[in-house]
């Protein structure tokens, strides 16, 4: 077979010597012949900051890359670098994939759209009624969108920065209506919620632990978690030992980079073959 033309892509972020986003776009990559190269540039191994981004994206352009994932502590730092801006980046206001065409820079959220897959797939049936989430950074910025989008009535977002909380909560209203707000105890808001959903870095090997006391987590609850790395977390387990319906974040891992792949190539990839791929890296 003859390859196809081929892609350069890399991963901006901090301490993302673990992630799997690259394995599964390289494998899906040879899987479609194509030339498929996929760096990390990792902010932490190079002793830089997220302020080091102009520079980075300047020499990305300039090595001929045809794109960019973009992650923790980049997504809403990159936003004013970029020449455009998909409609659904623009609402959620940050960015994980930017799409390099010579000289001139779009950038995506995929994040959403593979959380809303990973939930769809996982708990088809969750009620959206009342739902808590926890943290509200990039990521969970884009979580908070697509549960909007899926129908999500009354949505409740805490954070330890109640600014964060409060800015995330008027933007969703902006787009959505007037029903999400920021709580300040997120215990009491579990009481009334019928879902869970955890986006904050707690849980990860480098930050241990849980984001709500475990005596807040009802049997009554589902639970969504987009950390996969580890794929059970110290929420799910707890979530899990009391009963509850969850789901993991592998479902947006994949999802997002499903998404991100097709932005980059024009190429539909094999979801369940990248998914494979992503438990086996």
């Amino acid at each position: 077979m003859t390859a196809s033309p081929g892609f350069m892509i890399g991963l901006i972020g901090s301490g993302i010597a673990a992630s799997r986003t690259p394995a599964m776009h390289m494998a899906e990559g040879a899987r479609q012949g194509m030339g498929y190269v996929y760096n990390r540039i990792d902010l932490t191994a190079l002793g830089l900051s997220a302020e080091a981004l102009p520079t980075l994206l300047a020499e990305a352009k300039r090595q001929g890359y045809n794109g960019l994932n973009i992650t923790h502590p980049c997504k809403q730092a990159v936003i004013p670098l970029l020449d455009e801006l998909s409609s659904d980046a623009l609402a959620i206001g940050a960015v994980n994939t930017v799409v390099i065409r010579g000289a001139r820079t779009k950038g995506h959220n995929t994040d959403w759209w593979g959380f809303r897959d990973g939930l769809m797939r996982g708990l088809p049936n969750a009620d959206l009624s009342n739902v808590l989430q926890l943290g509200a950074g990039g990521a969970g910025s884009a979580v908070a969108y697509a549960l909007k989008k899926m129908g999500a009535r009354n949505l409740m977002i805490f954070d330890i920065d109640s600014a964060k909380a409060d800015a995330l909560a008027a933007q969703l209203n902006t787009h959505f209506g007037s029903d999400t707000t920021a709580v300040a105890d997120p215990a009491t808001a579990a009481a009334r919620a019928k879902g869970l959903v955890q986006t904050t870095p707690i849980g990860m090997d480098a930050h241990p632990g849980m984001p709500i006391p475990a005596e807040a987590i009802d049997p009554h609850h589902w639970c969504a978690e987009i950390i996969y790395f580890p794929l059970e977390t110290e929420f799910l387990r707890q979530a899990r030992a009391k009963g509850c319906r969850t789901v993991d974040g592998s479902g947006m891992a994949v999802g997002q980079a499903v998404r991100a792949f097709e932005l980059f190539t024009g190429v539909m990839p094999d979801a369940e073959a990248m998914r494979t791929t992503l438990f086996a890296a």
